[in-house]
């Protein structure tokens, strides 16, 4: 048996194939083109460049591990969450897609919480109104795009607008609906009452599956262009932090992972639909019928070092990230008072500000280039422990924290993490990251497992554990102190220059 888990992210989609025992026989990668960014705080991505970056990396992975498409067995699909295909009524694209980091729509964020009431739309969907969320993107183009709303008639999340490509169906999984703004999350359906408010027909949903579902089969079109075998069945899959969560083994209450990729995300497993009060984290549907998750979302962990190593290299050869944090190492721990504030692209947890910006405080002529990257390493974590500090506060239990995304491979990063939370952090031999998930969750579609906590159990082991140094805790739980403050003290400021 082999199984094929497909991630459809955001600078690129990544394939993998499993064994029947979880293991990693190839992985490829097909880079997508850079996301469009026309005005600031806007992104978008063409979804044909997904589906040329898709058929590339099936084609690629499966002439790696030596098979034929007939091998496969199941398939999974994970992808970038909160995004919006517009799809006409022959399922034409009508515009490039907005993507999850857009941050044009507090207008139609305001209106929906104005219309419908901020309380009421936590009651009704787990969540406030943020610009992130699907729903709004969906209203900021019926209010700016007349023309092209006239011709809408459905609307997919990227992973699913990747699986209509490949089987011709119309289908969503719990967990990547959960981020619309359009799902009663507490009851695992989609919400009339949500619809009704934004004036939105049903229609426009795709059916919705529980995660390990088969929810569709490849197409002959779609096998011809891939090397797939016409009938694979297809699971529903996850959003990509849900299934990289299954990857990493964090189905049960207690488990906690923390993953650095372009975004950063702290995420737990519930029991029940926890909420914050304030929506200040997301819950979610898990990809684990009748089981739930909180998270926390950082909206440019890794790409504050992305941007900063680019913004070093200028015109010239690329840095890699191994002499960025290289240089890094050679400066203690606290980054000589310097602070990094990751707002580059707005931020959602804990501040829910589209407006806030990324901020280098506390420079003097004496710092180097070792202390700003130090500084943006130690800022990231700062701001994934705003979520571990709410869930202190919520009661979610902690009891282990796992370490995913580009966070999880560079040993510098790893230990800050652990000191900055002040707790051990595991790190498991497969990070493969969502798609590992997408096809632990295709095994169980398949019935290679029962569950995805068999599944989990039976292939997700810890390779590493990084305790925290103490002293080196002591002066960055100061710094993170001071850091809780720069929010606050930069908020007027934010907001006067945007």
């Amino acid at each position: 048996m082999r199984l094929l888990g497909i991630d459809v992210g955001t600078g690129g989609t990544r394939a993998v194939i499993l064994s029947e025992t979880g293991k990693v026989l190839a992985s490829a990668t097909h880079e997508h083109a850079p996301f469009a960014s026309p005005q600031a705080g806007w992104a978008e991505q063409d979804p044909h460049d997904w589906w040329r970056a898709a058929t590339g990396a099936i084609r690629e992975v499966l002439q790696r591990a030596g098979i034929t498409g007939a091998e496969i067995s199941c398939i999974g699909l994970a992808g970038q969450m909160h995004g919006a295909v517009l799809l006409d009524e022959n399922n034409q694209v009508l515009r490039p897609a907005l993507i999850w980091c857009d941050q044009r729509t507090q207008a139609q964020c305001d209106w929906l919480t104005q219309t419908i009431g901020a309380q009421r739309m936590i009651e009704l969907t787990c969540n406030p109104a943020l610009t992130n969320f699907t729903l709004t993107k969906l209203l900021w183009v019926r209010q700016h795009e007349p023309e092209i709303w006239k011709r809408f008639r459905r609307v997919l999340l990227p992973k699913d607008y990747v699986r209509f490509r490949l089987t011709g169906e119309h289908a969503i999984d719990m967990a990547d609906a959960s981020g619309t703004l359009m799902l009663d999350v507490a009851h695992r359906r989609w919400s009339e009452a949500i619809m009704s408010a934004a004036s939105l027909p049903m229609t426009c949903l795709p059916r919705l599956f529980e995660s390990p579902e088969v929810c569709a089969r490849i197409s002959g079109e779609a096998a011809a262009a891939t090397g797939l075998a016409a009938g694979t069945p297809v699971v529903a899959g996850a959003g990509d932090q849900a299934a990289g969560a299954v990857g990493m083994g964090i189905v049960r209450p207690g488990s906690v992972s923390a993953t650095i990729g372009t975004s950063g995300v702290v995420f737990a497993a519930t029991d029940h639909p926890a909420m914050d009060a304030q929506g200040r984290v997301h819950t979610f549907c898990h990809a684990i019928p009748e089981r739930w998750h909180v998270m926390g979302v950082t909206q440019a962990a890794g790409l504050s070092l992305r941007w900063f190593r680019d913004l070093l290299a200028g015109p010239g050869p690329g840095l890699s990230y191994d002499e960025l944090t290289g240089w890094a190492k050679t400066v203690p721990p606290g980054s000589g008072g310097v602070l990094w504030a990751p707002y580059l692209m707005g931020e959602r947890t804990p501040h829910l500000d589209p407006k806030a910006r990324g901020a280098l405080v506390g420079l003097t002529a004496s710092h180097t280039r070792g202390h700003v990257v130090r500084s943006i390493l130690e800022g990231v974590a700062f701001s994934l422990m705003d979520t571990l500090s709410l869930f202190e506060a919520m009661a979610v239990p902690v009891a282990s924290i796992r370490l995913g995304g580009g966070g999880a491979r560079s040993e510098l990063w790893r230990q800050i993490q652990a000191d900055v939370y002040n707790h051990e952090v595991e790190i498991v031999e497969a990070e493969e990251g969502a798609a590992y998930g997408a096809a632990l969750l295709a095994g169980v579609g398949a019935k290679h497992w029962s569950s995805v906590e068999q599944a989990c159990s039976s292939t997700v082991h810890v390779a590493e554990r990084v305790r925290p140094d103490g002293a080196a805790g002591r002066v960055l739980h100061q710094q993170y102190l001071l850091y809780r403050q720069l929010y606050l003290a930069l908020k007027p400021v934010f907001a006067q220059m945007s």
